[in-house]
């Protein structure tokens, strides 16, 4: 493997003072150099991490710019989101690339470059040792801007764009566009090794499926390779027949006033769907041609390219933009690399054992490696774990933006369901930091409209939810997570309209939850919470009465009930600890006072209680600073959910 590779590597050059030395590995006996080295190079929008020389480098990162120019210019868009960030690390060895490639059917996948996704991040992997490996997931790459530029649409619209976009070429002093998708040197749909039939194969040998019924399928269909062909051609169609404002005019007759296909084609584009069928064949007819034309190597070397139907002006060259670089330590390298190995689930457990070995060793370790296994720990469910890696990281880089992500995805894993939620104050304060570094960061507003949900500020949390919405339009989970939070700040009109258009959404879970919500709304806006927390809320009270009467000698009653259906939002509280009363073990009673006021707040066990910033719960803490996340169960009291003893 290619990580074991480089831990071997590692050992060797720092016991050796960077001499040549041989390490026996895993995977056979390697030859390490001392000046091998990996370079991490920018430019505005992309991070590339590599091991080839700079000005491999820096083409990698001008390709992916002058590709993200192409999507604005297609699509119209005068600035082009990416709301979740991306790094592409690029490998230049055939055989370390091999190390890192996903499996397909048990063997690497053919493809010179794949796509790793997650909550956090996006990893594209470039095997540098094929000629214009990126075009490989450019594909992907459509999709991924799609999501963050423009509205939902229907699924024939997101495939057909994305394969158009996947003929995108750039020769010295061309942009190419048109060809064939499924022709192209390294295309997805040839990534198993077969070559796949051509488009234009298809869509010359198959009867097309009826304009009216693909133009309202929701996802592929059974003749998948025909739902993509068909697509492709009429977005080739629209694009190239300047009719985009016209497809514009149509996704709004359709998705926001559910008027039939047949109507929407006729006031949007003024024709039937026999005239569109008509002209979309008849420019299939026109272009055909070109699409059959036997392919050339652009180049000396490079592989055999499918002529382009259209070519326009460069947006840029390889040398108008800039890039700066620097050299990045082994280690570091080498755990960057694991952390998006973590991300292919066959390779996981290989990276996730590196990452321990680096780690261990004094001169191996970083801040990297501490944050990557966080991310794994997270994955797996062992929230305690990450917080010990990310609170070792932090101690290394207080600062690092990927660590304080890390802290806030652990919090937000830890209390998503309503549970113990751990460190809620410092998840915020983690966010303001990581959307400082990267203000377009979608999931990073939606984790902080949830914080301040949960603490107890809606109209904070509406606004936080607002800008996730309009960073990632078409993620119905923000949209529904935003008219909770409209509920929360009493914005039921605001509440309303959206979950009425939730209520339609083809997930049957957002659909379910809008219309639950949207059922409640009266109720809500009559008596200010839901009909099952009001229920609980007055069961509450009336048992708080009969515990008033002796609750210094009566321990916190036991909670019957799953935490995860606890509606009461958690509130936060910087306060002063005046005393904690153990008298009944396990339960506890702490007594917090704020500005004059005083509270207490009950755990039925303390040992379980969530403690950040000191080894465990003390029965003997006194009249120390506390920050306190706790649920309400009266005016002056409450349970406890985590306390926190920030450092002096």
């Amino acid at each position: 493997m290619f990580s074991q590779r480089q831990s071997c590597i590692a050992h060797s050059i720092l016991s050796a003072a960077l001499a040549l030395s041989t390490c026996l590995c895993a995977g056979g006996t390697e030859r390490a150099h001392a000046d091998q080295h990996w370079l991490r190079v920018s430019s505005d929008h992309f991070i590339v991490v590599t091991d080839a020389k700079d000005v491999a480098g820096h083409e990698v990162a001008v390709r992916f710019e002058q590709m993200r120019a192409i999507f604005g210019q297609l699509l119209s868009r005068d600035k082009v989101r990416m709301a979740e960030p991306m790094e592409i690390i690029a490998v230049n060895d055939n055989n370390q690339y091999a190390q890192l490639a996903p499996l397909l059917n048990g063997e690497t996948i053919t493809a010179p470059a794949f796509w790793r996704g997650g909550e956090d991040r996006i990893f594209a992997v470039l095997n540098l040792s094929q000629p214009d490996s990126w075009r490989a997931i450019e594909y992907q790459f459509a999709l991924y801007l799609l999501n963050y530029n423009y509205p939902p649409t229907p699924a024939w619209f997101d495939e057909g764009f994305a394969r158009y976009f996947a003929s995108l070429n750039f020769t010295a002093k061309n942009t190419e566009l048109g060809s064939d998708p499924a022709l192209n040197p390294g295309a997805q749909l040839a990534s198993s090794g077969a070559r796949a039939k051509s488009f234009s194969e298809i869509l010359s040998t198959s009867t097309w499926t009826p304009w009216a019924d693909l133009l309202t399928t929701k996802s592929g269909t059974k003749q998948e390779s025909l739902f993509s062909a068909q697509s492709w051609i009429l977005v080739h169609y629209l694009l190239n027949k300047d009719r985009m404002s016209e497809l514009g005019r149509y996704f709004g007759f359709v998705e926001l006033q559910n008027m039939p296909v047949d109507q929407a084609i006729q006031q949007a584009f003024g024709m039937s769907l026999a005239q569109l069928d008509h002209d979309v064949k008849a420019y299939f007819q026109s272009i055909q041609p070109k699409l059959s034309a036997p392919a050339v190597p652009p180049r000396p070397g490079a592989l055999p390219m499918p002529p382009a139907v259209y070519q326009t002006a460069l947006p840029f060259s390889l040398g108008d933009i800039g890039t700066s670089s620097h050299d990045i330590p082994l280690p570091q390298a080498q755990a960057l690399v694991d952390e998006m190995e973590l991300r292919t689930p066959e390779r996981r457990q290989h990276a996730f054992d590196d990452l321990e070995k680096l780690i261990a060793g004094e001169k191996t370790e970083t801040v990297v490696a501490h944050r990557a296994l966080a991310w794994a720990y997270v994955q797996r469910g062992e929230t305690s774990k990450a917080f010990d890696e990310l609170n070792q990281a932090v101690q290394m880089s207080a600062n690092d933006p990927w660590t304080r992500f890390g802290l806030a995805l652990a919090s937000y894993h830890s209390g998503e369901q309503g549970a113990r939620v751990q460190g809620l104050a410092n998840m915020m304060e983690s966010l303001h930091i990581v959307i400082g570094e990267y203000p377009d960061f979608a999931e990073a507003y939606n984790m902080l409209g949830w914080a301040r949900l949960a603490g107890g500020g809606p109209n904070a949390a509406v606004e936080s939810m607002k800008m996730a919405v309009q960073l990632a339009p078409r993620n119905e989970g923000y949209q529904l997570r935003l008219a909770q939070a409209y509920l929360e700040a009493k914005k039921f009109k605001e509440a309303s309209v959206l979950l009425g258009r939730l209520k339609q959404s083809a997930d049957p879970q957002i659909a379910k939850s809008a219309g639950k919500d949207l059922s409640d709304l009266p109720f809500i806006e009559k008596y200010g919470v839901p009909p099952e927390q009001a229920k609980e809320d007055a069961q509450e009270a009336a048992q708080q009465t009969a515990d008033d009467d002796d609750d210094s000698q009566t321990p916190a009653k036991p909670i019957t009930k799953d935490p995860t259906i606890d509606k009461r939002p958690v509130k936060f509280l910087k306060a002063t600890l005046t005393s904690v009363d153990c008298s009944k073990p396990p339960a506890a009673t702490l007594s917090v006072s704020q500005g004059g006021r005083s509270l207490k707040l009950r755990t039925t066990d303390y040992n379980s209680v969530a403690v950040i910033g000191a080894p465990q719960f003390s029965c003997r803490w006194k009249g120390i600073p506390v920050n306190l996340n706790y649920r309400a169960s009266g005016p002056s009291r409450g349970d406890l959910v985590s306390i926190e003893i920030p450092e002096k």
